[in-house]
């Protein structure tokens, strides 16, 4: 019989894991209840789409491997994406001061509209993969067909491609679809949990950090002269006893900047231009502010407020239902100021086509489902864990207080960043990890431990290190 795999979720996630089973299916199905765009537009799907979006090295990589025929990576960059490095391309003022700009370059990020990438990435799988991936917009996954011990394939609510969500009385249909693998990467909204209680599947831990963040995004246009902008950001300090404010300057396609500010509950980012450029003055250095008071607006503000951070510890499920995969948002949302979630994703992704490719391709392989959720646990700890171990520190937040492992933790953390002010080694540590190129443990390793107990070799910035050129777009 054909084997069939669905995949629930056109974003990011989905695609790539649509990608992962393309070696080992004879069709993919991939469901979603949104009217999917044909061309790099925003959907309402993607709570944070509008905003600031960094695809790190690590992810990059796993990305390439998932659709090596694709070039997503050239796609992008054709298509007006910005390959900046972490060492030469950034401007980041931390809460222990300013990061130097190296001659070295460090790991390379690339910085786009999300929009872009969604649309990069599902073109490239539905166009390369070696099987037939067949995306239908406009189905709402209802529930999992099965049992306690198999998964066998999904309930959904057919719209007719109309992407609105409807509850059944839009004259849609009610289906089953059978299959030998279920992924469900339907993000933050996912009702995995639910739909493992229906089928006996209970006690599933979950766990909810929320600061409460809000985002506030606009688009502006690049000022003449601007060229090869770095990404230019003004972080939030966790540590000062009172909410967080940050803002960011990421250059994306077609000339544009794309700045987003946001703010832990009690100081969140307005949604008027006054207020917007007014926040931006005020963090805790105005560089941002005074780069987009010079350049021009091309949109309103935008806000979300889906920020918490949410994990859904399915790995501990003691008796994990053969058939079913839960990968990116749907397992573990973070608080996107970190800029990992997308890059953990296609870890994922990617495990589970090696998964796969071990088990000889049957995708009825007695435990696959099962080492593929437990695999990807550490790369969901490693960004959990730089989320999670940040925003306790915020006054308000919700669903967590510092622990003494905590503080021991930051301690070690804070002093790693302070030392990466001064000291090359102790950055190229730092960027590797938050990269996703490498485990959290490269942080302690002897060289990063050496680095951290002889302290910056180099004295603090006074000020963000800009280029003649870059200074000139700064308004007085």
């Amino acid at each position: 019989m054909p084997r069939r795999a669905v995949v629930i979720g056109a974003g990011l996630a989905g695609m790539l894991a649509a990608a992962a089973l393309a070696g080992a299916a004879d069709e993919v199905v991939v469901l979603d209840g949104d009217a999917l765009p044909d061309g790099p537009d925003h959907r309402k799907g993607l709570p944070q789409g509008r905003h600031a979006h960094i695809l790190m090295a690590g992810g990059l990589a796993a990305m390439e491997e998932l659709v090596p025929g694709a070039g997503v990576r050239k796609r992008l960059l054709a298509a007006g994406a910005h390959e900046l490095s972490l060492g030469r391309d950034m401007v980041a003022l931390t809460p222990e001061g300013w990061f130097r700009r190296w001659r070295h370059e460090g790991p390379a990020v690339l910085a786009c509209t999300r929009a872009l990438l969604d649309w990069t990435v599902r073109d490239a799988v539905v166009t390369q993969a070696p099987v037939r991936v067949d995306v239908r917009p406009g189905t709402r996954v209802t529930g999992l067909l099965g049992g306690a011990g198999r998964v066998t394939g999904v309930r959904f609510h057919d719209g007719g491609g109309s992407g609105d969500g409807g509850d059944g009385g839009d004259g849609g249909t009610d289906r089953e679809l059978t299959a030998d693998f279920v992924v469900d990467a339907s993000g933050r909204g996912s009702r995995v949990t639910h739909w493992l209680a229906a089928l006996g599947v209970t006690g599933v831990r979950e766990r909810t950090v929320d600061t409460g963040l809000v985002n506030a995004t606009r688009l502006y246009r690049a000022p003449e002269g601007a060229g090869r902008f770095p990404v230019t950001m003004v972080q939030a300090d966790p540590y000062a006893g009172r909410p967080g404010r940050s803002g960011m300057i990421l250059p994306v396609e077609d000339g544009r900047w794309m700045v987003s500010l946001a703010g832990t509950r009690g100081a969140e980012p307005p949604d008027d231009a006054d207020g917007f450029l007014r926040y931006a003055m005020e963090l805790a250095d105005p560089l941002v502010g005074r780069f987009i008071a010079r350049a021009e607006p091309l949109t309103e503000v935008r806000i979300s407020r889906s920020t918490h951070n949410h994990r859904r510890y399915l790995e501990k499920v003691r008796d994990w239902p053969e058939g079913l995969v839960v990968l990116g948002d749907a397992l573990a949302t973070y608080n996107p100021a970190y800029g990992q979630g997308m890059s953990v994703a296609a870890l994922g992704a990617r495990l589970l086509a090696e998964e796969v490719r071990r088990a000889g391709g049957g995708l009825g392989s007695a435990g696959l489902a099962a080492r593929v959720q437990r695999g990807v646990v550490p790369w969901v700890d490693a960004a959990w864990l730089a989320a999670v171990g940040q925003d306790v520190w915020y006054p308000q937040t919700r669903g967590a207080r510092p622990t003494p492992v905590d503080r021991l933790v930051t301690g070690y953390s804070r002093r790693l960043t302070k030392v990466s002010t001064g000291a090359y080694g102790a950055a190229a540590a730092l960027w590797e990890v938050t990269s996703l190129l490498a485990p959290p443990a490269r942080l302690f390793a002897p060289g990063t431990l050496l680095s951290v107990a002889l302290g910056p070799l180099l004295p603090p910035l006074a000020g963000a290190p800009l280029t003649a050129a870059e200074r000139s777009l700064l308004a007085p």
